[in-house]
């Protein structure tokens, strides 16, 4: 089972970037297939990105695509998720999780476990 924790998340300036980082304590995380979403305040949480197990298949929605990248290192137990050009709309808790498919605009209820968040805020 995994046990995810996200770090990484804080205040950046509009065009600026961050990284996120979602460790796995538990021992199966090249077994699940990993995802990012967020949820701004008074919103529905929104999908952001997927990764197959291998780490070779990304899959972004489109608000993202071209300045976010999502990562593996699977001896690390780690996701990552690379946010360049952030503008002010990307102000969200972001969540990691893991599940059984990758691909795109997934359904948070499609995912098995959900890290706790880690709130980013960008400004102008």
């Amino acid at each position: 089972q995994v046990q995810l924790m996200e770090s990484g998340g804080g205040l950046a300036q509009a065009g600026g970037s961050l990284r996120l980082s979602c460790v796995d304590s538990g021992r199966t995380f090249s077994s699940y297939v990993m995802a990012w979403f967020r949820q701004a305040p008074g919103q529905e949480r929104e999908f952001v990105a997927s990764l197959s197990r291998s780490g070779a298949t990304p899959y972004y929605a489109d608000s993202v695509k071209g300045r976010f990248t999502i990562s593996r290192d699977n001896t690390k137990n780690t996701l990552y998720l690379q946010m360049n050009s952030l503008d002010l709309d990307d102000t969200a808790v972001y969540f990691c999780a893991a599940g059984r498919h990758a691909g795109y605009n997934l359904d948070p209820n499609e995912l098995d476990s959900w890290g706790h968040g880690t709130q980013v805020t960008v400004s102008s």
